[in-house]
């Protein structure tokens, strides 16, 4: 006869929904109505529980895992099965700056052959002075792509420089530049 089998979890879960819904009763006089119905339904899972039969199986997956951690405190091979483990999470952590920065991949390479086809686009006389071969190389800084000339005043509505014209004045005539 097993273990199990000689518990009496009629009377002990009986016991503790009784217990429990006592407490959530004080519960619900000193915090509220709201404490005091989340302290009933845990109270209540232990006699579902019995009814249910579930019970046993909650006491079967207690058995497992007791079994589980007997063999794996004193197994040399689960201790190595915990290195290697460990060894891949270090090793998934320590990948995912190198892949966002392209350490190591092809991306260096293609880095460097964009910012001679950068260098060429920008000077095309470059390529002949051999200055094209320095900047492939990597020994010089890659060429800013040339700004578009900021839009003047006379490329805004003119509505808007009238008000703002009218603001300036008037700030202006009480001394506020």
């Amino acid at each position: 006869m097993s273990t199990y089998d000689k518990i009496a979890w009629l009377p002990l879960c009986g016991g503790l929904t009784g217990l429990g819904l006592v407490l959530s009763y004080l519960a619900m006089r000193r915090r509220g109505l709201g404490t005091g119905l989340r302290w009933a339904a845990w109270s209540l899972l232990p006699m579902a529980a019995y009814l249910t039969g579930s019970i046993e199986m909650f006491w079967q997956m207690g058995v497992a895992v007791g079994d589980f951690a007997k063999g794996f405190v004193f197994s040399p091979k689960v201790w190595a099965g915990i290195a290697l483990a460990g060894l891949a999470a270090v090793l998934f952590v320590v990948s995912g700056p190198m892949r966002r920065r392209g350490v190591g991949s092809g991306q260096d390479k293609q880095a460097a052959e964009s910012g001679a086809a950068r260098t060429l686009a920008a000077d095309p006389a470059a390529a002949g002075r051999g200055q094209l071969a320095t900047r492939q190389a990597g020994t010089g800084p890659a060429p800013n792509p040339a700004k578009a000339p900021a839009k003047g005043r006379k490329a805004q509505n003119t509505d808007d420089d009238d008000d703002l014209a009218d603001v300036a004045d008037i700030l202006r005539r009480h001394g506020i530049t």
